[in-house]
């Protein structure tokens, strides 16, 4: 017996391994797709035609179906199992990476991106299940939650720089066609690591009902919800299109509350889930985190290219710091955050980031990167591999298992419509203050780049808030 044992537990390592790096990989490409446009962009634009009004669809033809669908693909993949909807959500992610990669006009771009939307969402509801429920040992745990969280918060630098590299030396259609080789590689690797749980999750279910109206009004709630706020720069916050988009979003919303508490047999959200403090603390606090990560990218992005006049590969390159800095963050959490709990390692991972974007608001038209830009990446960078490594382990903390899939679909939401309504926000602030700057005329780089500062600094305080709801999970390990 102890034979076997001792030979059984190299086997459970490697499968643990490959498991861990499935569900890194597949959270990596999630969030990575939603960045890895934004350098493409111009391109794009010139090939297909995209007018300007139509071009933001480009990026919110993904972010609109990934926040819609992420509650009930949580609730999917608690029925049905993280494995099966981990290999089913990377199919379709796949299949209309394929359709964005050759398509022949804008529309069917459009489709393509909705349809990785889709998939991203169970995707990212999958593999933080799929995590959850391997990965039970306090430091595994921890381990496990660091790196994906790396991979999590990482995504949006390494698509700025793989998509930098893909428009300098191949063709913008590679931002897309690159997700087949990926998606062939994580399902293979799904298919030899993840295994059903007898009983569990993947497991059979006795007389499982899927809750339809919670699930239409969840859904569709949220895409208008963040359809609203995501285009309400562009057509005006008080137009017709976008006072009713918000309109049908609250209701709808309100809608799936009274359901989930009056209606349903079987919710596909237990509102208890919110009576344990962990959970709601964690999910506040990732809708500023939500809005501090789009915010930094888009408005530092725009001062690489616009003002400063970056190239496509230079400005990925200038992201890359970022990226090592996450990861030295979250690895760093991974060793500590056994012994802490989650708390404190999100406080101290919220002070870098707030640090790093007061900083980064003072940065001017003449900005060097090594004097005046590289530090603030560099602290918002480990700030980030902190902070979303705990949130994570404290948006499941105390969760059953057989939740870990809605757990994941809330807190990926949470990030989702804070992106959307800071990246709103900011936007607005942003775009104010230029126009008090260039007065009457036209705006100039130092117009531009003071717009870009208020963004930054209004993001430094939402964090700065945001730290009272991360001092409200509970102390110690769980």
């Amino acid at each position: 017996m102890t034979a076997q044992m001792t030979m059984e537990a190299p086997v459970r390592a490697r499968r643990a391994g490959l498991v861990l790096a499935v569900c890194c990989l597949g959270q990596l490409i999630v969030i990575l797709d939603a960045s890895i446009v934004n350098v493409a962009i111009p391109s794009i634009q010139d090939a297909l035609h995209f007018t300007p009004g139509s071009l933001t669809w480009v990026y919110n033809g993904y972010l609109i179906p990934f926040a819609g669908f992420l509650l009930f693909s949580g609730r999917m993949v608690d029925l049905f199992g993280g494995r099966r909807l981990l290999l089913i959500g990377t199919a379709v992610f796949t299949v209309f990476s394929f359709v964005g990669g050759i398509a022949p006009n804008a529309a069917t771009l459009v489709l393509g991106r909705a349809g990785q939307g889709f998939g991203g969402a169970v995707i990212a509801s999958a593999t933080l299940a799929v995590l959850s429920s391997t990965f039970t040992e306090p430091v595994e745990r921890a381990k496990a939650f660091a790196l994906w969280g790396a991979a999590s918060g990482s995504g949006g630098a390494i698509g700025v720089l793989s998509g930098g590299a893909i428009v300098e030396w191949a063709s913008w259609r590679w931002v897309f066609l690159v997700n087949l080789p990926l998606g062939l590689l994580i399902a293979g690797m799904a298919v030899m690591s993840v295994t059903a749980v007898p009983g569990g999750p993947g497991g059979p279910r006795k007389k499982a009902k899927l809750d339809v109206l919670g699930s239409l009004s969840v859904t569709l709630g949220i895409a208008a919800l963040v359809y609203g706020l995501a285009e309400g720069q562009h057509y005006g916050w008080g137009s017709a299109r976008i006072v009713t988009s918000l309109t049908i979003g609250v209701v709808l919303l309100a809608v799936f509350v009274l359901d989930q508490a009056k209606l349903a047999e079987q919710p596909l959200m237990e509102l208890s889930l919110f009576r344990n403090r962990s959970v709601w603390a964690a999910n506040l606090t990732m809708l500023a985190f939500g809005a501090a990560l789009p915010t930094m990218f888009y408005f530092l992005t725009l001062l690489y290219q616009s003002v400063l006049h970056y190239s496509a590969i230079r400005t990925g390159l200038a992201f890359l710091p970022l990226t090592v800095f996450a990861f030295i963050g979250a690895a760093a959490s991974s060793s500590v955050a056994p012994r802490t709990g989650p708390r404190p390692m999100m406080l101290v991972g919220l002070l870098p980031m707030i640090a790093g974007l007061v900083w980064q608001s003072a940065a001017d038209e003449h900005a060097t990167y090594l004097a005046d830009l590289l530090g603030p990446t560099l602290l918002f960078g480990v700030g980030l591999g902190i902070v979303v490594t705990s949130v994570a382990g404290a948006a499941t903390a105390g969760v059953p298992e057989d939740k870990h899939g809605l757990a994941s679909g809330v807190l990926n939401t949470s990030q989702s419509l804070g992106g959307a309504a800071g990246l709103a926000v900011m936007v607005a602030l942003a775009q104010t203050r230029t126009a008090e700057v260039a007065g009457d005329g036209p705006p100039d780089a130092h117009a531009f780049v003071a717009g870009y500062g208020v963004a930054f600094l209004a993001t430094g305080v939402l964090l700065t808030l945001s730290l009272a709801a991360a001092a409200a999970v509970p102390r110690g390990p769980r």
